[in-house]
């Protein structure tokens, strides 16, 4: 099915033969290997050492959501890595937060941004929030070889839904089970810590800027009690990944915009070390 630079240019008749608008059903029928759940693994004595992503963070405000990440990825007791990207858009209207194997992770993201793409292509509209949603869990059950080898995926799902004028957001567990999250939810390793401090700090009247800051402060509180979360890096400007959804599409934070959040956070804990009340926020 690929391509030969050699050829006459035509492509092959796979991709000229009329067919479902998912891309992953392409896939299935014409090159199914290339899938991440296809993929055989060599035998191997115990868990398989691999980065993992740990903790995200989503809360919903009138007019929209945020989705927020830390950057720390962990191999064991080992940081991997101190500046990974965890939030990525799906679509204009749409974005998903990783945990679990990085690297399985980020390849089942592309793949989610293409499926999204190919559909809008092919059928000429964009999926519901809800379809997209459905999508992601086609995906992630799919994986449930890797994952019952250690090697599991659970994103964080949350989008503008235009038919509705309101954010949502999505969770799921290793076998693509759904659920739809009210207010606020978390995924990770630090997701308890994470869910425990938007609890005490979650009200329906939030504005952005306090969704904002609710989640980095949701996030600091997690990577206080994981040592798999990292917190906001002062010292290297490392800072929390923080995405905005509303009605004008997709924004992502800008490290200038992080910092100004993480900085008062910080200014704050040092004031309240066991971080603010509700009424505070």
């Amino acid at each position: 099915m690929e391509a030969n630079p050699r050829s006459t240019g035509r492509l092959p008749a796979a991709f000229l033969t009329p067919g479902s608008s998912s891309f992953m059903d392409f896939l299935s029928e014409h090159q199914p290997e290339i899938l991440p759940g296809n993929r055989q693994l060599p035998p191997t004595q115990g868990v398989l050492e691999a980065p993992h992503g740990t903790t995200i963070v989503a809360v919903t405000f009138p007019g929209g959501v945020v989705l927020a990440g830390d950057r720390r990825a962990t191999m064991g007791n080992v940081i991997a890595q101190r500046d990974i990207e965890k939030v990525f858009p799906a679509d204009e209207y749409s974005a998903v937060g990783i945990a679990g194997t990085a690297g399985l992770a980020v390849e089942m993201v592309k793949l989610f941004q293409l499926e999204l793409e190919h559909f809008e292509k092919v059928e000429g509209a964009t999926l519901s929030l809800e379809g997209k949603a459905n999508r992601l869990s086609t995906m992630i059950r799919s994986n449930l070889g890797m994952a019952m080898q250690g090697l599991a995926v659970v994103p964080l799902f949350a989008g503008y839904d235009v038919d509705r004028e309101k954010g949502r957001i999505f969770s799921y567990d290793v076998t693509g089970g759904r659920s739809e999250e009210h207010g606020f939810a978390a995924t990770g390793s630090g997701s308890v810590f994470a869910r425990g401090a938007m609890k005490k700090l979650y009200h329906d009247a939030l504005t952005e800027e306090q969704a904002t800051t609710l989640v980095i402060q949701a996030l600091y509180d997690a990577a206080d009690d994981d040592s798999a979360t990292g917190g906001p890096d002062m010292a290297r400007r490392i800072f929390p990944i923080v995405t905005v959804i509303s009605d004008e599409g997709f924004r992502r934070l800008t490290e200038e915009e992080s910092s100004v959040i993480a900085r008062s956070v910080l200014e704050k804990r040092l004031e309240q070390p066991d971080g603010p009340r509700a009424a505070l926020l």
